[in-house]
């Protein structure tokens, strides 16, 4: 089930309060600001500083 419109309008990151990328297709909602990732568990976001992952984005 993806994320509602609702929800998405709500979310920010919650370190810098920013703006987020949402790839659901990949089970995983980026903050480009802090350059993290935050999954998506059961169609449930973990917003959790302490479970986020480093976004690794490939070199051009």
């Amino acid at each position: 089930m993806p994320i509602s419109p609702e929800l998405r309008e709500l979310l920010v990151c919650p370190k810098c309060k920013g703006e987020l990328e949402f790839h659901e297709d990949q089970n995983e909602i980026h903050c480009l600001a802090c350059k993290l990732v935050y999954p998506i568990v059961d169609d449930i976001p973990t917003m959790l500083i302490d479970e986020a992952k480093p976004l690794e984005r490939p070199s051009t």
